[in-house]
This record gives C-alpha cells, structure tokens and sequence, in this order.
C-alpha cells in the first residue's frame, strides 16, 4: 500500500515539475478545441402538435369509415414523404442553393433525418423540424425551421382535403371500367348459356339439374302409379257391381216375374262365385236348386210381359265410364313420364362431354355474375364515400400546437462542450506532463532509486536555493497560477458570450 502511495506521490511530482508544460499544452487544447465548437453553428427545433380525425358519425353510421390503424400509418408516412420533403426544399430557404438533381437528393437526406413524426395517441402526431445551416445567422436558423414545420403542415393539409377527393373520384372511373368490361363478358356468357340451352333444352343446368330433373321425374312416376293402381281397383269395383245388377226390370205377366227373378238368382250366383264360394257351398247349392225351379216358372210364363230400363243400372254404367276414362288417362300420363325418363337417362349416358359443358357455361356465368354483383355494390359505396366527402368531409384537421419559434438552440450543447473542452485541456496538460515523466530516467523518491538499482541509499540532499533564485521562484509561481486562472476565465467569458448570444435569438 505505501508503494502505491509513493507511486502517487512520484507522478504527483513528476506532473508539477513540469507544470509549464502541462499549462502550455492545457491551453493550446482549450483553444483549439473551443475554437472547433465555435465553429459548430446552432441548431434551433421547431415543434407543433396536430390532430387528425379520419373518419366522422355520419361515415360510421354508413358504413364508410377507413380502415383504422393503416389510415393512421398513413399520415405518419404521408407528413414526412420524400414528395412533401421535396416541397417544402423548394419553398423555403433550404431551396437556394440547390442547382442539380443530386444537390436536392442530398437535400432532401439531410432534411430526411431533421424531421421526425410521432404518433402521441391514435389521432395526435408531433411534428418536429430542427434546422441548423452554418450560412445563416441563429435568428434565420430559428425562422426556417419554424417555416419548415408550417410548411409541411399546410402541404398535408392541402393533400389530403383536396387529395382524397381525387382518389374517390379516380376510384369511381376505374370501377366503371371494371364493371363495363365484366358487363361484357357477362353478357357473352349469358349468350353462350341461351345458345346451349336452345340446342340441349334437356341439359339446362347442367348435371345437377339433369339429376334433379330424374328425381322429380321419379316422384311423378310413383304417384301415377299409385293413382293407377287405385283408378283400376275402383273400376274392378264397379264391374263386380254391374255383374250383379239387371239391365232392365220385367213387369209380371199371367204366370207372375219369374223371368226376372231367375235372372236376380242368376246374379246371387255369379256373386257368390265371384267371392270364392265353391261348388260344395250351401248356398251355392240351393241358389242352384232356386234357378232350377224357376227356370220351369219362366219357361210357363206368359211371353208378352212388359220390361224397363233399370235406372240402377244406367248409373252404374256411367260411373264405369268415368273410372275407365281416369284409367286411361293415368296410363297415358304413366306413358309419357316414362319416355321423358328414358330421354334424360339418354342424354345423361350417350352425351356427358355436353353435361359438362353444361356445368361449365353454368358456373363461369355465375362466377362473372358474382363479381359483377360485388364490383357493382363497391361503386355505389365509393359513390356514396364521394357523397358524404363532398357535403361533410370525413378528414378534420386540425392544428393544437402551432409551429414554436424556438428561442434556444437545441443542438449543439454548447455550454456543456465549453465545459468538456477545458476538462479535456487539464487532463491532456497533466497526460502530456506524466508522459514526459515516464520518457526521462529520473527517480522522484529514495525508495524508487533503492529499487530500482537494488542498492541502499544512504540519504538525500535537499535543494537549497539563494533569496535571488526563491525570488524568481516565486515570481514564477505567480505567472503560473495567473496562466491557470486564465484559463478558467476564459471559460467563464465563453459561457457568458453564449448566453448572451442565446438570449438575442429573434
């Protein structure tokens, strides 16, 4: 630890024995280097803060609003674009100087990383511009950058109003286009689906109505059959009933009726045959026996009874022909389902390249049907966009903050580099001093010549100086800590001055 301290001690010794030289060196970087920040011109920002409310009640209400956050991207892109940038170079002073394409592409670069946009809330930017051109003067800076700010502000501002409505408008003409061009190819489709739908009546649709059209076909089919099947048996019905009813009723003569009652027990016989009954069956055995016996009466009876039409009959008969009529027309009905039938299975199995053309022309009109549809719908909504743009623009803009004058400049620091400058001076007075120290093989301590010879030193000598050289000592000293002084006020009246500047800024 004690040789730490020596080792101080010795650089500490070193350091002021060539105090000059630190001083001299101290002042020659002090001066350079406020020279340099002297020569650095000041940057002055100018701030503003805007508001922007994309869209409004009336758009929301019908269904018209943009779309958010990308609106939002938007206007942080569109307020710092390189066309607004461009802009503001050729209307403001930054535009003097600039002659050649490439002397604006680097003006705009510079101008590029001086501008900045953000975004405080969703609706609220901060516009900042600091400007910093060494050939103008702190006033002019303070003034352009403010010009710089409004500039952009009103370049916006104006694209934006007056832009939007051109986008609307330029958006209307080209979904016109678009609609008149599917317009035409709609109306070719459509003429190629009339045209195939003339020559191919059964195929219209495609396969998919051509199976729907047999299921149909099918479900006919069944219910005709069923009504067929239910017509027969009623007119089955009623010829059993005309079996057993005369045609005609006999008035009784000398002998009486017994022709019309062999006729009425002829009837009850073929009925109950007609039910099943057989030969064995009493019944049928004594209706037999009946008709036996009145087969004699009839034969004895007198010829020239008188006979009627029986109205029963009569009835019977035009009930019958109804029934057959309901007959045949189910069957001619059954007839034609059937063939209609045959023909579709037909034209499904002997033609399924033109099922499928079919199915082709259907859906591509479809498709060029939906999209007319959508692009139809998306200019009514630009049209009523443009509408509602017009009458109650949904773009407010509106400034919160106006564009500041600034009063101090915000670049460089300069007061902290006046400061950094002098600290750096000391510290390379004082480096320069110990480097020296290190170079020259001289031994500041005792202890350090003992160590370095390895060797015991018996003692030291002290110097002694006359009243003539401790005078010039002290006169010395006097100009040394003047020399230190002054670079200290020196700093002070540099701080001054640039306060003092700061406060002229017009």
């Amino acid at each position: 630890m004690n040789e730490v301290f020596e080792d101080l001690r010795a650089a500490l010794f070193s350091v002021w024995h060539r105090r000059w030289l630190a001083l001299g060196v101290a002042w020659g970087v002090c001066v350079l280097g406020w020279l340099v920040v002297a020569m650095i011109p000041n940057a002055y920002e100018s701030e503003a803060r805007i508001y922007v409310q994309l869209d409004d009640v009336l758009s929301d209400q019908l269904g018209i609003k943009g779309a958010g956050k990308q609106d939002i991207a938007r206007v942080r892109q569109t307020l710092a674009s390189k066309v607004n940038l461009e802009k503001v170079v050729r209307s403001t002073k930054l535009g003097d100087e600039i002659k050649t394409p490439r002397d604006m592409e680097s003006a705009i670069e510079g101008l590029t990383e001086k501008v900045t946009v953000k975004s405080e809330e969703d609706n609220l930017f901060e516009l900042k511009a600091e400007i910093g051109k060494g050939d103008l003067s702190d006033g002019e800076n303070a003034a352009l950058a403010q010009s710089v700010v409004q500039k952009l502000i009103d370049i916006f501002r104006e694209e934006n109003i007056a832009g939007a409505r051109g986008d609307v408008a330029e958006t209307i003409v080209f979904l016109d286009q678009q609609l008149e061009e599917r317009k035409r190819e709609l109306e070719a489709a459509e003429q190629r689906r009339l045209a195939f739908e003339a020559e191919n009546p059964d195929l219209i649709g495609g396969s998919d109505t051509l199976s729907n059209k047999r299921q149909q076909l099918r479900g006919d089919l069944r219910d005709v059959e069923a009504d067929l099947a239910a017509a027969q048996s009623a007119l089955a019905a009623i010829n059993g009933q005309l079996a057993g009813t005369p045609r005609t009723i006999t008035t009784p003569g000398a002998v009486g009726g017994a022709r019309q009652a062999l006729s009425n027990a002829m009837s009850q016989l073929a009925t109950m045959q007609a039910s099943g009954k057989r030969e064995s069956h009493p019944d049928v055995i004594a209706i037999k026996k009946q008709i036996a016996a009145l087969r004699v009466q009839a034969a004895n009876e007198n010829p020239n009874s008188v006979g009627s039409t029986n109205p029963a009959y009569s009835s019977l008969m035009a009930i019958k022909a109804d029934r057959q009529a309901n007959v045949q027309a189910l069957l001619a009905r059954q007839a034609a389902l059937k063939s209609e039938e045959s023909s579709l299975l037909a034209s499904a199995a002997n033609e399924p390249a033109v099922a499928a053309e079919a199915n082709r022309i259907s859906r591509d009109y479809e498709v060029l049907k939906d999209k007319y549809d959508e692009l139809l719908q998306d200019r009514e909504e630009m049209k009523l966009r443009g509408q509602v743009d017009n009458e109650r623009s949904s773009f407010k803009f509106e400034v919160i903050d106006p564009p500041t004058m600034p009063r101090v400049p915000s670049a460089p620091n300069r007061p902290l580099l006046l400061i950094g400058v002098l600290i750096a001076g000391i510290a390379a007075g004082v480096g320069a001093a110990f480097a020296i120290g290190q170079l020259r093989s001289t031994f500041a301590t005792t202890g350090k010549l003992e160590r370095a010879l390895d060797l015991p030193v018996l003692g030291a000598i002290s110097q002694t100086m006359t009243d003539a050289a401790r005078e010039l000592r002290t006169k010395r000293m006097r100009m040394f800590y003047a020399g230190s002084a002054g670079l200290g006020i020196l700093c002070v009246v540099l701080l001054a001055v640039e306060f003092i500047q700061r406060g002229m800024v017009a």
